[in-house]
């Protein structure tokens, strides 16, 4: 993997470091304290789980392998304590850019690090959408070598709720009885798609998205031609995420939502016509560029209107009118079996959307299912 010691999602060239160090809140400061610490080590069969919200931007995934991997680390190997006894536990997640260690994780050359991700689908052009099990059996291998400088060893699995059973089976077995020194980290954009088996024996760490002032700010920095309008919506589309908001606006993320929008105005009754007409104009044949586009903004949208009816209020408008909408839809669904339905519209439209990547559907007709479904939800 490259990028790590930066955010290594979708990040912008140019000077000077994308993010400032993170400042956490004491009480959080001190769990990852002690996480980058070692502070683990009499825990070796409690590995931390690391959620991101959805579209969360992977600073804390970035920076959180540093700790463990320090050279001096007090209690562990690699260097003992210092000559005024053992250094202070670190509040922070940011080391030194000028380290050894920071400079061998970003390069991808550290020997104590593994990091398991998505793999590069060279027909499709783009990351596969799942996690091959295969890439999981790569962590037993590793864990069974002697670390470099007799400290810690550290794995990554990015997409954690990507695995199928057999994936999160294969990782069970070694969160059940992991080797001494070792930090696993599971970053999951959807916990509960996890076993609970694996849930029972992680700590959680919920790692927060960006302020919509940073994201604003982020992308006026390295997009300072695009309107201020859109550098809000995007901000607020992202969700906190500036890697999520600068793939929106290459991929014209933003037309498409508002043109998803406009096709969602007359529900409860969709026009057949303008559905026709949408699907048409965004799934192209050998575009997944365009196809992972609207799908992800259409589950996006539908956890949208879940939460709103929840919540029992409206998220900030991502494009002007849109709030009218979100009202309209959630309104009829709080407290009662509609909030029901349109959870599990949103599970089985995420459900269908995977089985024609995995089965190669129709992506046409699985989409116009997909919006069949909303309009049988909005009735």
């Amino acid at each position: 993997m490259t990028g790590w010691g930066c955010p290594y999602e979708h990040r912008p060239p140019g000077p000077g470091p994308l993010f400032p160090p993170p400042q956490l809140p004491p009480r959080r400061a001190q769990r990852c304290g002690e996480a980058a610490a070692g502070g683990l080590e009499q825990r070796p069969h409690a590995p931390c789980l690391a959620d991101r919200r959805p579209a969360g931007d992977r600073q804390g995934d970035a920076r959180l392998p540093h700790g463990p991997l320090r050279p001096c680390q007090g209690r562990g190997g690699g260097g003992g304590d210092g000559l005024f006894g053992p250094p202070p536990k670190p509040t922070r997640l940011d080391i030194d850019p000028e380290s050894t260690v920071f400079k061998r994780v970003s390069a991808g050359g550290e020997p104590g690090l593994l990091s398991i991700e998505r793999t590069w689908d060279e027909k499709r052009k783009r990351f596969k959408r799942d996690l091959p099990v295969e890439e999981v059996r790569r962590i037993a291998p590793f864990l069974r070598l002697t670390s470099a400088e007799g400290g810690w060893r550290v794995v990554v699995v990015d997409g954690a709720d990507q695995l199928n059973t057999a994936g999160q089976n294969a990782i069970l077995k070694i969160l059940e009885e992991p080797p001494p020194k070792t930090l696993i980290l599971l970053v999951a954009d959807n916990v509960g798609a996890l076993l609970p088996t694996i849930r029972s024996r992680t700590r959680r760490l919920m790692l927060d998205p960006l302020p919509e002032q940073t994201v604003r700010n982020l992308l006026f920095r390295y997009r300072p031609d695009m309107p201020d309008g859109e550098r809000t919506a995007l901000a607020r589309l992202s969700e906190g995420s500036i890697g999520r908001a600068l793939e929106l606006h290459g991929a014209g993320g933003l037309n498409l939502y508002k043109a998803m929008l406009g096709l969602m105005e007359p529900l409860p009754r969709l026009d057949i016509l303008n559905a026709y007409a949408f699907i048409d104009a965004t799934v192209k044949p050998n575009d997944d560029a365009s196809w992972a586009a609207v799908t992800e903004l259409l589950s996006w949208w539908l956890g949208r209107i879940a939460r709103a009816a929840a919540r029992r209020e409206l998220p900030p408008e991502v494009v002007p009118g849109e709030g009218v909408l979100l009202q309209r839809l959630a309104q009829g669904s709080v407290g009662g079996s509609g909030l029901d339905r349109w959870v599990e519209l949103w599970e089985n439209t995420n459900r269908l959307f995977a089985k024609a990547d995995s089965a190669n559907l129709d992506r046409k007709q699985t989409l116009l299912n997909a919006l069949l479904q909303i309009e049988a939800a909005a009735a």
